[in-house]
């Protein structure tokens, strides 16, 4: 069984964290300010520069939701004071990104180019190296947030596995598989 939730998270220098009687969670700092509401059967204390979370009950659904909202507040005091970045790759003959402000240019392969305009909460840099993949880094400090955009950006082509095109995480394995040509032999 999990103890996430009995964990104490402690609050960095410059970090800020408010709980207001409706159980919404302000955390603001150097990086930004995010929100979260918890949900009635959590409490939280704020005491000596540490947040600790406590369940009304031991009922299954309180236990849930006291990791849940522990990991929901640590990731976010993490954001606010360090931020999140992740890497996609672009791996396939003629594959291109650019940025352009809040938007993403994606050549896929496809017919068509593929515009993606980002929240503005997200930062978006792009790099392209000669004899190197096409790297696309994105970095913000909301992590629920900047997942869901990397998971969106990846799911336009995901790697296949007989060739490994696609778009992959930075450091991402891809299970190959042989093909027609290994068949052959039987």
């Amino acid at each position: 069984m999990s103890r996430i939730g009995y964990a104490p998270i402690t609050i960095p220098e410059g970090v800020e964290v408010n709980v207001s009687d409706a159980n919404l969670v302000r955390v603001k700092g150097p990086k930004g300010e995010l929100n979260q509401q918890v949900d009635a059967c959590i409490t939280l204390k704020i005491e000596d520069n540490v947040v600790t979370c406590e369940r009304a009950s031991e009922q299954k659904d309180h236990k849930a939701k006291h990791g849940l909202y522990r990991s929901l507040i640590n990731n976010m005091v993490v954001g606010v004071s360090e931020g999140y970045k992740k890497s996609l790759e672009l791996i396939g003959v003629g594959y291109r990104a650019q940025a352009q402000g809040q938007k993403l240019d994606l050549t896929l392969g496809y017919s068509h180019n593929i515009i993606i305009e980002l929240p503005e909460e997200i930062k978006v840099t792009t790099v392209t190296e000669r004899g190197k993949s096409p790297t696309i880094i994105l970095e913000s400090n909301d992590k629920q947030l900047i997942g869901h955009v990397a998971s969106k950006i990846r799911s336009l082509r995901k790697p296949e596995p007989y060739k490994g095109k696609g778009v992959r995480y930075v450091g991402e394995h891809i299970r190959r598989k042989a093909g027609k040509s290994a068949a052959k032999g039987l």
